[in-house]
């Protein structure tokens, strides 16, 4: 899994001389510069070397092989050229080791979707709009729609791509009749060892929004940006929780420990969609309940370019259980676990590496929060390790969250009038 830092991405090839006017501009982090196309690129001059250095990095990244980013950036060749390189000119001049080469020439996507023999950039095109969807709610807001992504995007004020769009529509589309796997509607976890063993019993119920509102938190970074310090520098006062969603809605990852591979992995995929997010008004925060320096250092911003905050009384963590930690030792939850197993290989064939300090028996979970006192709108529960709620059950509930957002306002505005 690739790196979040913009000056690990760009690396010291054709793209390096070109970070002053991409932060001017506002492609200021790999999420968003990883969805410029060619209009966008051609509106700040990029060279054909600057443009084929971006897919080759691109590309890359989603593969976790950045460390060779240099190399085949210096041999001057096009992505197509490079992936059509026989194992053996791999190996030899760009001192791939083989497991890398089966990663780089494997032409399907992180998502498992076949790539086209010759990969480039997304073209701008003309989007659909899925179906409209009930809510877990039962109200009737629409569902996410390309014209209301087109509008919402601005991206502090730059255009998007609509390939890029179109792309994710696809994949985060909620078909009628979903049945939502958060808190509310998700499976139980199945018992283990030929039943023998059997999961630790969780609360049907969505925490109270007065559980998570008067929490204190220290923040232990901020959103990242390229050139600032990797880490907040002088210690944080603690700050009520409800601060962070005071003036904009947030989703909050709790993650049970910043070195665990899936937790990384899951963080990772998460903010990948960091665009999507920054046009939903949405921003994200991962919640803590430990402080390691060097765990925080390895996590921030490498897997999790937001906000990181500390819940030293785990709080967070008690509200996911209904007041209680939810806990399960290693040879329960995982060794005896198909499903935390399976999880395990998903975020191993990602490439993520991973670190084993710190408490890692206290599950995690996510929030969604509404800005102000609007209350918590979803809520996922890690019940086996490496649980992930759906990312297309989260950009539902954060679109329905800004649909609330907006029809507030608007009343607000009618009323003052």
């Amino acid at each position: 899994m690739g790196s979040f830092l913009m000056e690990e991405f760009v690396g010291n090839g054709a793209m390096k001389e070109l970070v002053p006017k991409l932060l001017e501009e506002g492609w200021d982090d790999v999420p968003t510069l990883k969805i410029m196309n060619s209009e966008d690129m051609d509106s700040i001059n990029m060279t054909t070397q600057q443009k084929d250095a971006l897919e080759i990095r691109t590309y890359l990244h989603d593969r976790a092989l950045m460390q060779y980013g240099d190399k085949l950036e210096a041999s001057e060749k096009s992505l197509p050229e490079l992936l059509n390189l026989n194992t053996q000119v791999l190996s030899s001049q760009f001192g791939m080791k083989r497991g890398h080469i089966a990663r780089f020439t494997d032409r399907t996507n992180p998502c498992g979707n076949p790539m086209p023999s010759s990969y480039v950039l997304p073209a701008k095109k003309r989007t659909t709009a899925p179906s409209r969807n009930n809510s877990m709610y039962g109200s009737d807001l629409m569902s996410m729609n390309s014209r209301k992504m087109q509008s919402a995007v601005s991206l502090r004020g730059k255009k998007n791509s609509d390939g890029f769009l179109e792309q994710s529509m696809g994949e985060i589309k909620i078909k009628d009749g979903h049945i939502f796997k958060g808190i509310v509607a998700s499976e139980p976890a199945e018992p283990r060892a030929c039943g023998c063993v059997q999961p630790a019993p969780i609360v049907d119920d969505v925490a109270p929004y007065s559980s998570i509102e008067n929490i204190s938190v220290q923040k232990l970074s901020p959103e990242y940006k390229i050139g600032m310090e990797r880490l907040v520098k002088t210690k944080t006062p603690p700050m009520k929780a409800s601060e962070l969603w005071r003036d904009k809605p947030a989703i909050l990852l709790c993650i049970r420990r910043p070195g665990c591979i899936m937790c990384r992995a899951e963080a990772h995929q998460l903010y990948a969609r960091k665009p999507m997010f920054d046009a939903l008004g949405i921003q994200l925060i991962a919640v803590l309940h430990e402080q390691i320096d060097s765990e925080v250092k390895d996590f921030w911003p490498r897997y999790w370019g937001g906000i990181v905050v500390l819940d030293r009384n785990m709080d967070f963590f008690k509200a996911l259980g209904g007041g209680n930690l939810l806990k399960e030792k290693f040879i329960t939850g995982f060794i005896l676990n198909p499903r935390a197993i399976a999880n395990y290989k998903r975020a191993k064939a990602l490439g993520v590496e991973q670190t084993f300090k710190g408490e890692g028996e206290i599950k995690g979970g996510l929030f969604i929060v509404g800005s102000g006192k609007s209350g918590i709108a979803y809520q996922f529960i890690e019940r086996n390790f490496g649980d992930w709620a759906p990312i297309a059950e989260v950009i539902e509930i954060c679109t329905q969250v800004q649909d609330q957002q907006g029809q507030e306002e608007f009343k607000t505005s009618q009323e003052s009038e």
